[in-house]
């Protein structure tokens, strides 16, 4: 994870510029959210007495952030990490175990430590591919099953900046960010849009994961990707999924 701080003091701000409060884009982002979660549990299938790990929760405190512990039952079985001290997120989750981390550094966790390890709009933002193989990497680490979800380049508007369109290119994406004065998102080490060939791409090449659209379902265009692991299955050999 990356730490791009703001002017409000918290870590994570700048990436809910798009999606303030009440507005049109906070709803699709909650509906995205909500069809994630949804596919986490029907993925990862978690029971009340397995410990599920959350890479890089929000500090950001809205209907749209940090799904798992607003919907999540067993808010004890969770333990999240993220960049910041996180006091709010603390405050409004109390029961959740929370421990802040260093960008692009191990996770404080032996392995095997949880049943399941997930993360939501994080990959994207770690940086280069070395640094994205690092991250899921961890989480295979330290967990026996593994839900990792991105934002999809070619949902047709871009999560981040609100850009139509021209995100479906690096080049189109740079001349927006530019005429916009978004320039810093066109840096790899803030951004990464990710497809499907860049997500598998992030997995180690004998893993065996299962990668389909989530989010709002637009076929070929549906808002986010994710990537599933299980590893019973093993780490030999692919199995890729266009569900």
């Amino acid at each position: 994870m990356n730490s791009i701080h703001s002017a409000s003091g918290t870590v994570d701000s700048r990436y809910y510029e798009v999606a303030t409060p009440r507005s049109f884009a906070e709803r699709l982002m909650v509906r995205a959210r909500d069809r994630i979660y949804d596919d986490f549990i029907r993925l990862s299938h978690p029971t009340s007495q397995e410990t599920i790990l959350d890479v890089g929760v929000s500090d950001v405190i809205s209907d749209g952030a940090n799904v798992l512990e607003r919907r999540y039952p067993h808010q004890r079985s969770l333990t999240a990490v993220g960049l910041g001290t996180a006091e709010e997120f603390r405050a409004t989750f109390p029961e959740v175990t929370y421990q802040q981390v260093v960008a692009n550094e191990s996770l404080p966790f032996p392995d095997k430590s949880f049943d399941i390890a997930t993360s939501n709009a994080v990959l994207e933002h770690v940086g280069s591919l070395e640094n994205q193989r690092r991250f899921v990497g961890e989480l295979m680490r330290v967990g026996n099953r593994v839900f990792i979800t991105v934002p999809h380049r070619l949902f047709p508007i871009e999560h981040h900046t609100g850009v139509p369109f021209l995100h479906w290119t690096d080049s189109g994406f740079a001349l927006m960010c530019k005429l916009l004065g978004k320039e810093d998102w066109c840096r790899p080490e803030n951004l990464i849009l990710m497809s499907r060939r860049r997500l598998r791409a992030s997995c180690p090449p004998n893993a065996r994961v299962t990668i389909g659209a989530t989010g709002i379902p637009l076929g070929l265009w549906s808002s986010n990707l994710y990537v599933y692991w299980d590893g019973k299955q093993g780490m030999t050999g692919r199995l890729d999924s266009d569900l």
